[in-house]
């Protein structure tokens, strides 16, 4: 009922994953990222756990081929479940079990996985993968929307639309851009909206907190107000 692109930005090492599909609130339960560790996205019949104990498992060492055998093994609903894993290194891992609904599959590429189920066709991944290839100079963040519109145009979710969302984390537990349209009538195109918006205000400003290396972070609020306002005069 879904399609993803999990990627890692070779220039920032960054991990993302933007999602799409007709079903509520899909940012609440596919996308799961821990910050140097690795990102998992599970959805068709979805499975919380994992997420949870994907990470878990890149957490202490194991492989994205090692992490998908150990989600799979107790699980008895496998075949009606789909998941891809990426580490830190970018090497990636997926399953798309055969009872999942048509048409799904998944693809990857060089620091990127794209899987889906219940689409139009093949072309919305190929379309996602492609345009994704051909935008790397783009910010992370609007290359991950691209490559998702233009899987949309392609066909999306054959069902329709209605949730989307982008997750981005850099190096610390808390992410550097957590977007999420639960329940709209053309939600990647309002996601697209957010990521804009979240630049005048939310990416200067997160420069400024606390991180695991600066504890208090900046509190001088006339520097960040001057880093808000130079960003915003930027984007006019």
């Amino acid at each position: 009922m879904t399609w993803s692109i999990v990627a890692r930005d070779s220039a920032t090492g960054q991990l993302g994953i933007a999602v799409a599909t007709r079903f509520f609130a899909v940012g609440a339960l596919v996308p799961h990222i821990a910050p140097g560790i690795g990102a998992v996205a599970t959805q068709a019949l979805v499975n919380p756990y994992y997420g949870i104990d994907g990470l878990a498992l890149l957490r202490d060492g194991k492989s994205p081929h090692e992490v998908i055998s150990a989600l799979l093994a107790p699980d008895n609903s496998r075949d009606s479940r789909q998941v891809h894993v990426m580490d830190a290194k970018g090497r990636i891992a997926a399953h798309s079990g055969k009872d999942c609904i048509d048409w799904f599959g998944h693809i990857a590429g060089d620091g990127f996985s794209i899987a889906g189920n219940m689409l139009a066709g093949p072309a919305v991944l190929d379309e996602t993968a492609r345009v994704y290839a051909a935008n790397e100079t783009l910010p992370f963040a609007e290359r991950l929307i691209k490559a998702m519109l233009a899987g949309e145009a392609a066909g999306g979710d054959k069902r329709g639309k209605q949730s989307a969302a982008l997750l981005i984390h850099s190096t610390e537990e808390w992410p550097a851009l957590d977007l999420r349209v639960d329940d709209h009538a053309d939600p990647l195109r309002e996601l697209e909206r957010l990521e804009a918006v979240s630049r005048e205000h939310w990416v200067p400003f997160r420069d400024f907190m606390p991180t695991r290396a600066n504890p208090a972070g900046t509190s001088d609020r006339a520097r960040i107000e001057a880093a808000i306002a130079a960003a915003t005069k930027s984007g006019e």
